[in-house]
């Protein structure tokens, strides 16, 4: 049994890490700013703090130790050395993403992205563009904290039906209200993962003494032109695709896919991309019938 720390365990993938590191019998603490609720009931412990406030992470984590600690809210650099001075620790896990990669493209390595020679830069979230300030994140963790024991775990799109980003299900929406929408990468290959996978992958790395980077990714791609032609084919309605349509919110993604050799040879197993993905635009299209 482990005790570790959850920052960002109360919603979408969350969730289930947290689900899955109970049922693996670890002691919980989970750290939120006390306003939302979550389902855990006493099953977890729960510490109140503001995760952008070093103050008020000292104060709250004061004589605390954690054998693990993992991080979905680390963001920048500024981010992971508020982290690295509040959290005391043996392990630590940051939730990155494979927008580090300039840019993705078919089969990305973990390599592809060399935190350890890029300019770190000590900036706050508004400063740059989310890719930009989660690669500082991962450039202070390698350039400052190489003493330490850290992973950084790189997704692309989570998706599912608790997405409260409504990214992919804009495209489905849309579709199904003819509602103009401007795509400039309808026949891109990409990748995404299922947000309960990615929640039980994180708590599964929990459990392994592994640094560095990590890739975590469904297996296989799939592109925008099949998922609107699915959803096309099953409500009998077109879509209408104008550059004068409502920009989509997966626009600017260049065609991809994401190696997780490094993940499996851990020995997870990821779930194929087109296992799920048809079941999943078959759940947001009911959600846009019934609304």
């Amino acid at each position: 049994m482990k005790r570790i720390l959850v920052l960002g365990g109360t919603r979408f993938f969350g969730v289930p890490m947290v689900q899955e590191l109970l049922s693996k019998g670890h002691e919980v603490v989970i750290a939120t700013r006390g306003r939302r609720a979550d389902s855990f009931g006493n099953s977890v412990e729960r510490v109140v703090l503001d995760r952008s406030d070093g103050d008020s992470m000292q104060k709250a984590l004061a004589g605390m130790h954690f054998d693990v600690a993992i991080d979905k809210l680390a963001y920048c650099s500024n981010d992971i050395r508020t982290a690295m001075s509040a959290i005391s620790c043996d392990r630590y896990i940051q939730m990155s993403s494979t927008a580090v990669y300039e840019p993705k493209h078919i089969n990305t390595v973990e390599e592809d992205f060399d935190a350890l020679h890029r300019k770190l830069i000590w900036c706050d979230r508004p400063d740059f563009p989310y890719d930009e300030v989660k690669r500082q994140a991962e450039c202070a963790l390698w350039q400052k904290y190489s003493d330490r024991k850290w992973l950084a775990v790189r997704y692309p799109y989570v998706v599912g039906a608790d997405d409260y980003t409504k990214r992919l299900f804009f495209y489905v929406e849309h579709v199904m209200k003819s509602v103009p929408m401007y795509i400039d990468n309808a026949d891109c290959q990409m990748g995404y993962i299922r947000s309960d996978e990615a929640g039980r992958f994180m708590a599964y790395l929990a459990d392994l003494d592994v640094t560095g980077a990590v890739n975590g990714c469904a297996r296989g791609t799939i592109s925008l032109s099949e998922i609107i032609a699915y959803v096309e084919q099953k409500t009998g309605v077109r879509a209408i695709l104008s550059a004068d349509g409502e920009p989509a919110p997966y626009n600017g993604e260049v065609a991809y896919s994401i190696n997780t050799d490094k993940a499996e040879a851990l020995g997870f197993q990821f779930s194929g991309v087109r296992d799920w993905m048809y079941e999943l635009l078959d759940y947001y299209i009911e959600l846009v019938a019934r609304s």
